[in-house]
């Protein structure tokens, strides 16, 4: 047993201190996925972190994007998409797409059924139909049913924590 007890910072959320409960948020660690739809102007692509499953029968998962994102409308108008779960190995394709919505436009992406950009090499790709979209305060919350799905054998998760990503190694 340990003398002295980890610092802890005990507070309210509210609109003065939005970083504090981001920075808590951070302290749980998550995948990483990159989430495509196809648009006029090519491939839009956004990273995620905030996915999850939902729902075995019928297969549904969620994630949230920000509504004052650039990239929103994309997927707010977008009936289809992928949500693609990083591999560690996959870091380059994490950094691209967070700096540039079109990050993928210049890759030899294969197109699914419904004309969606899809990744390969992924640990896990879902390729999705929107069937709902909730209010969640800044952000919403869409709900898509899973068509086809994907996964490899092997490999680590690119993981998120404090705002950082890395690998995440089971043991």
């Amino acid at each position: 047993m340990s003398l002295h007890a980890p610092v802890s910072n005990a507070f309210v959320p509210d609109d003065s201190n939005t970083r504090l409960l981001r920075d808590a948020f951070g302290r749980f660690a998550t995948g990483v996925t990159i989430v495509t739809a196809a648009t006029e102007n090519g491939v839009a692509a956004i990273t995620a972190n905030s996915f999850s499953s939902v729902s075995l029968s019928p297969p549904l998962v969620l994630w949230s994007p920000d509504k004052n994102s650039r990239r929103f409308s994309y997927f707010e108008s977008a009936t289809s998409y992928a949500v693609h779960v990083l591999s560690a190995d996959q870091d380059d394709l994490c950094w691209a797409v967070a700096k540039d919505v079109y990050a993928l436009n210049d890759r030899d992406l294969k197109l699914n059924a419904e004309g969606v950009p899809v990744l390969e090499n992924c640990l896990a790709r879902f390729e999705c139909t929107k069937t709902a979209v909730y209010e969640g305060g800044d952000h919403v919350i869409m709900l898509g049913q899973v068509n086809r799905a994907e996964m490899r054998e092997e490999g680590d998760p690119l993981a998120f924590y404090k705002g950082q990503v890395g690998r995440f190694t089971a043991h």
